[in-house]
């Protein structure tokens, strides 16, 4: 070879660009998932090949490269309260309402096993652009916690389920499809919302369905530019939760007065701010003092996406690790072929499958008929822990496929950096780890006829496997001692988690994935670094997990 003047080498044993990948068909977890748990599979292959396109990655770059700004003030000097985002951005959210990721459980005629097919969508729009996902998530939930005040969901419903995207800062008579946000955190409590400050003084006597004014400041208010918001505050009668419109019905601006946009470790896209709320006008949804009740609706289904969420970033961890181990070659052998390499991926691999099962089982709970004690029992005790075990692996997950692709990882120019900084983020998003587990202590404790329910259908799913069985008379003993039952919560809600994804792997995954899971996760002892503690020949586990 001969090379020119200004040419010092040739570029080679690079992987290439990881683009243009079918994000369903190209992972049998995933499309396993969609199977068992009860949804139809029409329409997600297109999905999963317009979320994974080279335009669809390279527009998630250009959100997060080219962040929201906050315009304060128009040029004549009065308040803006607006935010700029890049046309990327737009292009997400076109995309994700389009598809229905914000409202397609709610819709008229809505299939079975709707919500487990909304969350393929989410398990794969989070792997390559999460940050719009947060006023989907958020428009998707509220639709629970507004019908506690039936006529204001009425009117809500028909512009939250369009499958439009309508940017415009506009009342919302005058838009074609509308989104919902939350505000809840404020300085002084973060998670301990009864700590909040807010005040609600009513508007001719207030009650349900009446006019508030509130005054007060909130902490945290992501996705501003949604068209109105559920917040909570104090009312006479306590704290209470309320419907906080961009716009009054005269048109005129609400007095949301955004401060600064958050700078915050990822999440790039999606603008968080601090907001004053300068006798701002809201209306009661619910009744007075039950603002928590009433709003623990949405909370519930936004844990629920973040955990699918958690797991499909797993996933495209997992997927990238594997594509360029595939391709780089290191001592005339490649990369993934290497005997630790190759365990270290394995080791991965069950854990995304682990993830990803427990998370769509979730899911499933979700569709199930409400008079069905059994679901409801799983939606109540599995909805934290769910939320708590998958997010708390996703950031360690994130770390290692990093590591498998050295120095090309840690740079910016990749996939990998800017998901490692995203991937913390839903461990703490809707109660943070001590939350969720303080919530599995009250559904142990106060429900445990529920309890009782899960742990009968993980019994169901054991086939006479004896390490899954000593791990379930270890919970059933950890539950019993109340002396210590907060001090051993995370250990309980652990072993919980990894109990149930175990019994869900056992009865549906291939005999490579359940086995491996289970002696490396309930058995011989637990490792907390991959590599560390699987055993026996990985090959099938890779072969199944390739993005290939």
């Amino acid at each position: 070879m001969t090379l020119n003047p200004y040419q010092t080498h040739e570029v080679t044993n690079q992987s290439p660009p990881f683009a243009d990948i079918n994000l369903y068909e190209t992972d049998a977890a995933l499309r396993d998932a969609v199977r068992i748990f009860g949804a139809a599979d029409d329409g997600l292959s297109l999905f999963g090949a317009r979320t994974g396109s080279a335009k669809a990655f390279d527009a998630a770059r250009l959100a997060n490269e080219y962040p929201p700004r906050l315009i304060r003030f128009d040029q004549k000097g009065f308040p803006a309260d607006t935010v700029e985002f890049h046309p990327a951005y737009h292009e997400w959210m076109r995309t994700s309402m389009e598809a229905g990721l914000h409202c397609s459980t709610w819709e008229s005629g809505a299939p079975p096993g709707a919500h487990v097919a909304r969350a393929a969508r989410v398990y794969m729009t989070a792997q390559v652009e999460p940050g719009h996902a947060c006023p989907m998530t958020m428009t998707h939930a509220c639709v629970a916690s507004l019908r506690h005040q039936p006529e204001l969901a009425a009117e809500l419903e028909p512009k939250i389920c369009a499958r439009t995207y309508d940017p415009a800062f506009a009342p919302v008579s005058a838009k074609s499809a509308i989104t919902v946000g939350m505000g809840m955190t404020e300085k002084q409590g973060g998670t301990d919302v009864r700590a909040n400050a807010t005040l609600a003084e009513p508007v001719d006597g207030g009650g349900p369905g009446g006019e508030y004014v509130l005054t007060g400041h909130k902490w945290f208010m992501s996705a501003p530019m949604c068209d109105s918001f559920l917040m909570l505050a104090q009312a006479p009668g306590g704290l209470s939760c309320f419907h906080v419109p961009r716009f009054l019905l005269d048109g005129a601006v609400n007095p949301l007065r955004l401060q600064r946009l958050k700078d915050k470790l990822g999440n790039r896209s999606n603008a968080s701010c601090e907001v004053e709320l300068q006798a701002a006008h809201g209306w009661l949804v619910g009744e007075e003092g039950r603002g928590v009740a009433t709003i623990i609706d949405m909370v519930t289904l936004t844990r629920l996406d973040c955990a699918i969420a958690s797991a499909g970033q797993m996933r495209m961890a997992l997927a990238f690790a594997l594509h360029h181990t595939s391709h780089r070659r290191v001592f005339q052998k490649s990369l993934i072929g290497q005997p630790l390499m190759a365990r270290v991926l394995a080791d991965m691999a069950v854990d995304v499958e682990a993830a990803t099962a427990l998370s769509f089982r979730l899911a499933q709970s979700f569709d199930a008929d409400p008079a069905d004690e059994d679901e409801a029992a799983w939606r109540r005790l599995m909805t934290p822990v769910t939320k708590y075990w998958v997010c708390k692996m996703a950031p360690a997950l994130g770390c290692e496929a990093m590591e498998c692709l050295g120095g090309n990882g840690y740079v910016e120019e990749g996939l990998a950096a800017r998901l490692y900084r995203e991937l913390p983020l839903n461990a703490i998003w809707e109660g943070s780890g001590n939350v969720m587990c303080l919530d599995v202590l009250r559904a142990l404790t106060r429900e445990p006829e529920a309890a009782g329910r899960v742990f009968a259908q993980i019994a169901d799913g054991m086939a006479g496997d004896t390490r899954l069985a000593a791990a379930l008379e270890t919970i059933t003993s950890l539950a019993a001692d109340t002396a210590r039952l907060e001090a051993n919560a995370r250990m309980l809600v652990d072993l919980i988690a990894r109990t149930a994804a175990a019994a869900l792997l056992n009865a549906n995954a291939p005999d490579a994935v359940s086995g491996a899971f289970i002696a490396s996760r309930l058995d011989g002892g637990f490792h907390h670094t991959y590599g560390a503690g699987l055993s026996g020949d990985p090959g099938a586990i890779l072969d199944r997990a390739r993005p290939e």
